[in-house]
């Protein structure tokens, strides 16, 4: 049976998508509104109002997709607009704690109050700073040191004075010596010298002695009495100045609490300050300067008191926030992240306080949402790990992470923690997703939303009337001239050849919208009011000639000869194999001459690629099934007995992919049967062990790289390309190979199996198994089938030659 070869035509229809302008009831897009939704993701949008509505914490999102599908400003759109109507979060602040001020304490008050109470704070400690020093300067103060210390003065004059009398009654009298007070004993008012008291009868030295000792207890009474009383002085003196001071400076505190009543963290906090400014009195009290002043050297007794300690670091202020905020940390190391402690070196010491604590992008995204990149979140070291023990703690904590690195432990500051009330969403792409899913057990846990972009999209109507909203936006976004119907209609089949799929639109906006910019920097240049399609086509031809010189250079080759492609005549067991070459952002086919040589031997096909470690483990799969297909069609009577070698001729880099595979087993049975192939056809397409074709990637750009080579040698209407019938959906060609196919001077074939392939490339049937298992007479699977018997007769006449001799 002979397949109707003309039937395997494309038809021209089938070549390309057009979309019509018509379609557009605009002169511009100037006329149109911009695009407010995300256009073509459902699924991932219903995904992320799941995600956003859900409450636990354990919710939070990850949006994967490849880069330029919209993920990142859809994800701001849809924040921004959900976070204007809800509640403003609350403001966050630092103060000393005055026990321990390694360890400050945060307050937290409604949006607004944290900048009133830091102006409030800021205020007082100028109050104190002139108000306390006055206090020791007062009539008031030196009228009650005066009355206290002359009170105790004369108790202790009174302590002494009777100690004096007793000393006298006794025959003593009280001399101050650098020891302090000693009794001395005296006679007839004269004291006794040491010469005098040996010259007394030992009776009298021994009543003398009595006596001191009994006055020499009572003078050590006198003196405990006496330490005391400068205690009871010291005490009476700290209460008054303590009196003092708080009638001086309580009113201050008691505005404040009368303004921040109804915060018990603030009462508490201001509670704590006063009892600080009485414990510190005495660095309050005036003290004299040193005599000697040195140049950069501070003297801790003599320094002004400082006030800093009472002053309070707003370190999250929400008074001009509308809605919760929605936060996008683009570098998010850890002190991004989770704020730093700052330090100032002094003395060649680095120093820090409360003040010095800074926000991060969590304490600004706390009560809203935060945006993270997954990989630069991953490359940075402790954030990933960070991020995670916050969520599961709920708490944002700032800590000292090179800490446990240090060889000498340093005392740093340690914040108290506060609430972390955040939801989070991460944008990365399918791979680190899948990744992260995979090894590490606790990204299921808190990222439990999976909200997925698609790169492509129904193509409908009103999904290209979408487009047409899309492309006014970005002209209005970005001061654009706005596009005309047909060019936004160019800019819709550009998209269809983006994704190489007329039933569907690409989502990858990034590229569609450089191709709007593009568009509108040429119609600018041709000083035309609004981009038409021959302008998209310029954007186009420019971004491929800035890119195409390595395809250039090829063709050249090709064109010199030095690069074997051959596109007339026909040869056996050779074939035009097509191929695409990806180069960062371009694509380009380009054809490759596969050759197959078979003879006598036992070992099979042979790909050389392989042996010399040039393929990969696709193109390895794609050979090994061409065994498989001649087994199962042709050694069903006989052992399958040849061998065969395939090579991509002139290939000096790896080959991978197994969309050469039909190509091979064109070019093996051409040579078994000993058939010419038309060199005026390349060929593409997977093959299965029925040998079916099975559809590849690439086909547009196979299709016209193979029509460069032809159209540059001279188009003679006998060349063409065949394809998977399952790629004809995928073809979006350029209007040239369209042209020269609609004047008959190219062809493009699309076939589902081997036998269809084969009697394009050679003009001879295909035939079919005849009921006794042999082949339609003279066709290809009949000369093949004949071929393997000879060869199977021919090793084992030389085997049994071999077993006889």
């Amino acid at each position: 049976m002979t397949i109707p070869v003309d039937s395997l035509k494309v038809a021209i229809e089938d070549l390309s998508w057009q979309c019509d302008p018509a379609l557009f009831d605009f002169e511009t897009t100037a006329n149109l509104p911009c695009l407010e939704e995300t256009l073509g993701q459902e699924r991932a949008l219903a995904a992320i109002d799941f995600g956003l509505g859900m409450q636990d914490s354990g919710y939070n999102i990850f949006i994967l997709g490849e880069p330029g599908t919209g993920r990142s400003s859809a994800i701001r759109k849809i924040l921004s607009r959900r976070a204007v109507s809800q509640a403003v979060p609350e403001d966050w602040c630092y103060v000393n704690n005055f026990q321990d001020n390694t360890r400050p304490l945060q307050i937290n008050l409604p949006a607004g109050n944290g900048r009133k109470i830091h102006r409030d704070m800021e205020n007082l400690v100028v109050r104190l700073a002139e108000e306390i020093p006055k206090v020791f300067e007062s009539k008031e103060y030196e009228k009650h040191k005066n009355e206290i210390t002359g009170e105790f003065q004369e108790k202790n004059r009174r302590l002494f004075q009777e100690m004096d009398e007793s000393a006298s009654e006794q025959g003593f009298i009280l001399q101050r010596s650098v020891n302090g007070l000693v009794l001395v004993p005296v006679r007839d008012g004269t004291p006794l010298t040491q010469q005098d008291f040996e010259n007394l009868t030992a009776e009298e030295r021994s009543d003398l002695d009595a006596r001191g000792t009994v006055l020499q207890g009572r003078l050590n009474e006198v003196h405990r009495e006496a330490r005391d009383l400068e205690k009871e002085l010291r005490l009476a003196m700290s209460t008054m100045e303590k009196a003092v001071l708080l009638a001086s400076v309580g009113h201050l505190f008691e505005e404040l609490c009368d303004r921040y009543a109804p915060y018990p963290k603030v009462i508490d906090y201001f509670n704590n300050c006063k009892k600080d400014i009485l414990e510190r009195i005495d660095e309050f009290r005036p003290n004299e300067e040193p005599a000697i002043k040195l140049p950069g050297f501070k003297f801790g007794s003599n320094e002004r008191p400082t006030f800093e300690r009472y002053k309070i670091n707003l370190l999250l202020d929400n008074h001009e926030q509308q809605g919760a905020p929605v936060i996008y940390e683009a570098n998010p190391t850890y002190f991004n992240l989770f704020g730093r402690i700052d330090h100032l070196i002094e003395m060649g010491n680095a120093v820090t306080n409360f003040t010095m604590i800074k926000a991060g992008a969590l304490h600004r995204a706390n009560g809203g949402y935060l945006i993270l990149d997954c990989r630069e979140l991953l490359l940075s070291p402790f954030s990933y790990d960070a991020l995670k023990r916050a969520i599961r703690n709920r708490e944002i904590k700032i800590e000292d992470v090179t800490e446990q690195y240090r060889f000498i432990a340093t005392v740093s500051l340690k914040p108290e923690a506060i609430p972390l009330n955040c939801k989070i969403i991460i944008i990365g792409t399918p791979e680190l997703y899948y990744l992260l899913h995979h090894y590490d057990p606790d990204f299921r846990k808190f990222f439990k939303t999976k909200a997925e972009f698609d790169g492509r999209m129904d193509n409908s109507q009103e999904n290209a009337r979408q487009y047409a909203s899309f492309v006014a936006a970005k002209c209005s976004e970005e001061t654009l001239l706005p596009f005309a119907a047909d060019g936004v209609a160019r800019i819709v089949e550009y998209s269809v050849r983006l994704i190489a799929d007329k039933k569907r639109l690409s989502s990858r906006f990034l590229d569609i919208a450089d191709l709007i910019r593009e568009a509108s920097f040429f119609a600018g240049r041709d000083t035309a009011a609004s981009v038409a399609r021959k302008h998209v086509d310029l954007a186009g031809e420019a971004r491929i000639y800035r890119s195409n010189q390595l395809e250039q250079r090829i063709q050249e080759l090709i064109d010199e000869g030095t690069l074997l492609i051959d596109t007339t005549e026909a040869v056996v067991g050779q074939v035009n194999g097509l191929s695409v070459y990806q180069l960062a952002d371009y694509s380009f086919g380009r054809p490759s001459r596969v050759t197959v040589r078979t003879y006598l031997g036992r070992s099979g096909v042979i790909n050389i690629e392989r042996e010399v470690k040039l393929s990969g483990p696709i193109h390895d799969k794609g050979v090994l099934i061409l065994t498989g297909f001649l087994g199962d069609r042709f050694a069903q009577d006989k052992p399958l007995s040849l061998a065969a070698t395939i090579c991509f001729e002139q290939s000096y880099n790896g080959v991978e992919g197994d969309s050469a595979s039909s190509t091979e087993l064109y070019a093996l049975l051409s040579s078994l049967a000993n058939v010419p192939i038309r060199q005026g056809i390349a060929v593409t397409g997977s093959v299965n062990q029925r040998g079916q074709i099975q559809p590849i990637g690439g086909a547009n750009e196979k299709i016209e790289g193979f029509f460069a080579v032809c159209k540059n040698r001279g188009l003679d209407g006998t060349q063409g390309v065949i394809i998977p019938i399952q790629n004809v959906q995928n073809l979006m060609l350029k209007e040239e190979v369209v042209t020269a196919v609609r004047e008959q001077l190219f062809t493009i074939w699309a076939v589902a199996s081997i036998d269809e392939g084969m009697e394009i490339l050679t003009g001879v049937t295909a035939g079919v198994r005849q009921e006794d298992g042999s082949w339609t007479a003279d066709s290809i699977n009949a000369k093949v089938d004949s071929r393997l018997r000879q060869m199977f007769e021919a090793l084992k006449g030389a085997a049994d030659s071999k077993d006889k001799e």
